[in-house]
């Protein structure tokens, strides 16, 4: 079994959106995984997915109102086999709390979906749940096919 967490600030919209498509798509492709979302903030721990998100997400198709935000601890790296982050500083932010000695793989989420962005946009900025969404669909599919 595959074991991928998704980081990205807060836990409130790009990772737990990202937790819920690819759980959805894993699971579709057969593909035995376990899928579990942090954000490296501890600002919104315990809190559901932002509401619009959650929207976007369910007119996809995905439910993600079960799902409440965590923030990534260094334990993390010795329960997953890979960490995908958002964005570079949550990458840099990952690597910070890295335990010494450990080689869990910590790569950009962005870069799966074909494209040559490395950041997931934060639509808590943007607005933009929709957008956000559609490239989180194209980088699970991009995981996917390397997992395959």
């Amino acid at each position: 079994m595959t074991r991928i967490l998704i980081v990205c600030l807060g836990n409130i919209c790009r990772s737990p959106t990202a937790e819920a498509v690819l759980r959805a798509k894993l699971a579709a492709a057969g593909i035995d995984a376990r899928v579990d979302s942090a954000g490296t903030g501890s600002w919104h721990v315990g809190d559901p997915p932002h509401a619009d998100m959650q929207r976007a997400a369910e007119r996809s198709g995905y439910a993600m109102g079960d799902l409440r935000a965590r923030q990534v601890t260094p334990d993390d790296f010795e329960r997953f086999d890979l960490i995908l982050a958002a964005d570079p500083t949550n990458m840099r932010d990952l690597e910070a709390i890295r335990p010494d000695g450990n080689a869990t793989p910590v790569r950009l989420l962005a870069p799966y979906a074909g494209t040559d962005q490395d950041t997931v946009p934060d639509p808590y900025y943007t607005g933009g749940f929709d957008t956000t969404l559609e490239l989180i669909e194209k980088a699970a599919d991009g995981l996917i096919a390397q997992l395959q």
